[in-house]
């Protein structure tokens, strides 16, 4: 596809740092993202392996700034997600995951990666939907998600070394399996600090 991705709720240029296998964006509001078979953003840190080719949408940010949107997952194979990302390099990043663990279940999950990726399960949500968002907060960044898109839980807070500026925006990975389809749509952008880290709002 070659038209340029445009999202009314982000006012910067968006570009595709990994292609995904096909995309989707409906009035400038809702993306879908496909990514490939095993595709993913994990650094082991155990040393044994890596693995950075999950496609990603990114638009470079800023200052303080929280991005939110309700996500959607195909579900299908282990470790598939939808991910809203904070992306400084190919080993300086996080992501906030809604993702399908082991067990079967649709879990967030977040990952930071300083040199090697340190990998945390938040908690498990009923269904295929959960609502999303990052914050910047100068140096550091705050992680939140959410099954209502009202009320807010702090699922990790945590500094990168990132400059004034940090690429942000969406991901989609199918780590062991054959592809997975995520959209992201109620898309919010704010170019402003969170108030309160623990309660999100």
């Amino acid at each position: 596809m070659d038209q340029q991705p445009q999202l009314a709720a982000l006012p910067m240029p968006l570009r595709w740092e990994t292609p995904p296998v096909s995309w989707n964006i409906v009035d400038q509001a809702t993306l879908t993202i496909t990514a490939g078979a095993h595709t993913d953003l994990f650094v082991d840190p155990q040393g044994t392996a890596e693995t950075l080719n999950a496609p990603r949408l990114l638009a470079d940010v800023t200052g303080d700034f929280l991005l939110s949107a309700r996500v959607t997952v195909g579900f299908g194979a282990t470790f598939d997600a939808g991910v809203l990302l904070l992306h400084a390099g190919d080993y300086t990043w996080g992501k906030l995951c809604f993702e399908y663990s082991p067990q079967r279940q649709p879990m967030v999950v977040s990952v930071v990666t300083r040199g090697v990726s340190d990998d945390c399960n938040s908690f498990v949500v009923e269904g295929d939907q959960v609502w999303l968002r990052v914050a910047r907060l100068g140096q550091a960044f705050a992680l939140h998600a959410s099954t209502d898109g009202t009320f807010w839980h702090l699922v990790r807070h945590f500094a990168l070394n990132a400059g004034e500026t940090i690429a942000a925006g969406f991901s989609a990975q199918s780590p062991t399996g054959e592809a997975c389809t995520a959209t992201f749509d109620a898309i919010r952008y704010a170019p402003e600090r969170l108030h309160d880290i623990r309660s999100g709002a």
